[in-house]
């Protein structure tokens, strides 16, 4: 005797407003059990994209399309979304990855970018080294993988010695106070002088500190230099849900390195994380060898890798 199962019926459609956007955000709660670390986003990356951002009505989601894919009784199996020209983000429920090839073959349509050398289009695609399934889809709709991408790592808390904090002399570290406007502009100066850029501004971390779900100022921790300035920052989203916090970002300001700041701040934060009941503890970061040194000699050496895959046509 033979039996057979029948998929429910999908529809597909595109992200309306913020119901979409909870829906969206409990989708990567809810699969946080029941898939590998980093398969999904973490909701911290999905908060960000919708409140980091100066104009609050403006829905950084709603700037390339987002893709919905639900059963008729409004379940969601799926969904595609975008960072920028030309990549794709596949967050899926492992019961419906079924649907990917066809969720990779909107993305082809929808959020492809004019490529170079007189190509017609490309979309890169971030996929896990684990992911044995996405890169069949991909290597059989014509991607190639890359050299770079990145890793996630990992930290579970349990029952391991944390040491404590050291501070470099004439350094004080405290919360931060998103209510404080000039607070704020401490820490866009810190990102920008950090990472090399010039965009990031007050407004933006004070709306994602005000409404971001994920955030907690008992988790949002800089290190003050003797002059005043904010010398080194940490931000651990927490996943209330799931008991996990998100290092993101972590930072020194280039004219004060080589001074344990990100340490002790990382430290105090994993202190702060098992206080609270948290069971465990991710950070993402490049393939830049200096950084996951520093994060496997925090503890954090649990590692999945990842490559970008890419397609021209």
């Amino acid at each position: 005797m033979t039996t057979s199962t029948t998929a429910p019926r999908i529809t597909a459609r595109l992200m309306q407003q913020d119901d979409d956007y909870a829906r969206m955000r409990q989708l990567l709660l809810d699969t946080v059990p029941i898939t590998p670390i980093g398969f999904n986003w973490d909701m911290r990356r999905l908060d960000g994209k919708r409140f980091y951002n100066a104009d609050l009505d403006a829905n950084r989601l709603l700037q390339r399309p987002v893709q919905l894919w639900e059963t008729d009784d409004g379940r969601l199996a799926g969904y595609v979304v975008s960072e920028g020209p030309g990549d794709a983000h596949l967050q899926v429920h492992p019961d419906f990855r079924y649907l990917e090839a066809e969720m990779v073959a909107w993305a082809e349509e929808s959020l492809g970018a004019a490529a170079q050398e007189g190509t017609q289009r490309e979309l890169e695609i971030y996929v896990y080294e684990y992911d044995a399934l996405r890169q069949q889809i991909l290597t059989a709709r014509g991607y190639e993988k890359l050299s770079y991408g990145g890793m996630c790592r990992h930290m579970r808390l349990g029952a391991q010695p944390l040491p404590v904090p050291e501070m470099a002399d004439g350094y004080t570290l405290r919360t931060t106070d998103p209510a404080d406007l000039a607070d704020c502009q401490r820490i866009a100066d810190l990102l920008n002088a950090a990472f090399g850029r010039d965009f990031h501004n007050a407004e933006e971390y004070q709306h994602f500190a005000q409404y971001a779900p994920c955030f907690r100022r008992d988790l949002d921790l800089v290190m003050v230099a003797p002059d005043g300035s904010f010398a080194a920052y940490i931000g651990v989203p927490y996943d209330d849900a799931n008991r996990r916090g998100i290092f993101e970002p972590v930072c020194t300001h280039p004219d004060h390195q080589r001074k344990g700041l990100a340490r002790a701040l990382m430290l105090e934060g994993l202190h702060r994380l098992r206080a609270i009941g948290a069971l465990d503890a991710t950070v993402d970061t490049g393939d830049a060898v200096p950084a996951n040194a520093f994060y496997t000699a925090m503890g954090f050496t649990e590692a999945y890798r990842g490559f970008a895959w890419r397609k021209v046509w």
